[in-house]
């Protein structure tokens, strides 16, 4: 049954490269399951997981989807790891609700369940999360979009740039801390849609890909040409709805801000693309998270939640070469030092 079960979840998922560790600690395997193999963001987390199992001896074996919400590559993922007697999974899940029950599954076999970057829904659902602290990533381009706009802020159009519909838990984080550190009264804080703020010109979704980030930028200017600030949920995302913008004209007058701070959206503010973004550590979350694996192998401790938070916060930096007053932040050239690291 074991066999038919990995042969038939080996055809289903993409594939990544494996890792192999010395002999001597092959008992201690790994999974790294991300949303993409494509995306830099989950290139740099692959990257820091790959190092750090080689240099604990730890066996890796990585999985990816094959776009942003393909959670069905993702499940067969997690039963393939299972099959295999993996010790631990690292998870950015496309569907944070679909895919609990294979995660249930998981931890019942006796695996470590790490989310990383994406909370699972319920967040209990994994045993812990290595992440950014998404609320305040938005809450900080927020502010700072408010503030390098001034008295105009009031008057502002906002275009939200959105991730995809299954994927909900960052896209509610960074949209509603956007919206905080605008000063938008985000109504239900859990809850995107249920505002009225006038200055709000709509959603779309982008799959978090250039891509589609252009298609919905013109899909909004569509619906408002007048469109003057954008929030992206990462920086491929924006760097689309730059190129939109780029093609009626208007790429000089509209403040684009988003989350992410890998080395070429970190060139693309320098470059004048996006105004801020705030930047995440890929590579941290990944790289703890085969610690936290390793650990949970030798001695069944499980990894505990920063203190005041229901998971481990990996840390945040707003990076901008317009600094504004009141908001914290690092230039692009230490952006460029640390990004993604």
């Amino acid at each position: 049954m074991k066999k038919s079960l990995f042969a038939a979840s080996l055809a289903a998922l993409a594939l990544g490269t494996v890792f192999a560790a010395p002999a001597s600690a092959a008992d201690v395997s790994a999974c790294l399951i991300t949303k993409t193999d494509t995306n830099p963001f989950f290139v740099k987390m692959k990257e820091g997981a790959t190092a750090k199992a080689a240099e604990l001896g730890v066996t890796l074996k990585s999985y990816a989807g094959k776009i942003d919400g393909d959670s069905e590559s993702q499940v067969a993922a997690i039963e393939t790891c299972i099959a295999d007697g993996a010790k631990g999974i690292l998870l950015t899940a496309s569907d944070t609700k679909g895919i609990v029950p294979a995660v249930q599954k998981a931890r019942d076999a006796g695996l470590l369940v790490i989310a990383l970057d994406t909370p699972l829904e319920p967040i209990d659902a994994a045993d812990q999360t290595f992440a950014t602290d998404n609320l305040l990533a938005g809450e900080l381009i927020g502010k700072w979009a408010a503030a390098t706009l001034g008295d105009a802020a009031k008057d502002a159009k906002i275009a939200f740039l959105n991730l995809t519909p299954s994927q909900p838990s960052v896209d509610v984080l960074r949209n509603q801390g956007f919206m905080k550190g605008f000063g938008i009264d985000v109504k239900d804080i859990n809850k995107i849609g249920d505002e009225d703020d006038a200055r709000i010109v709509g959603h779309d979704v982008t799959n978090g890909n250039e891509e589609g980030g252009r298609t919905a930028m013109e899909n909004l200017l569509q619906k408002d040409p007048t469109i003057n600030v954008v929030h992206t949920i990462n920086e491929p995302a924006a760097a689309g709805a730059y190129e939109a913008l780029k093609a009626v004209g208007r790429e000089k007058d509209v403040l684009i801000v988003s989350v992410d701070g890998g080395c070429p959206g970190v060139q693309n503010v320098a470059d004048g693309v996006i105004g801020a973004t705030s930047q995440q550590y890929p590579l941290l979350m990944a790289s703890m998270g085969i610690e936290a694996i390793k650990k949970f192998a030798d001695t069944g401790e499980k990894p505990a939640a920063t203190e005041g938070k229901n998971f481990f916060d990996t840390g945040v930096a707003l990076v901008t070469d317009k600094p504004a007053a009141g908001v914290e932040s690092i230039d692009t050239k230490t952006g460029k030092d640390k990004c993604w690291g």
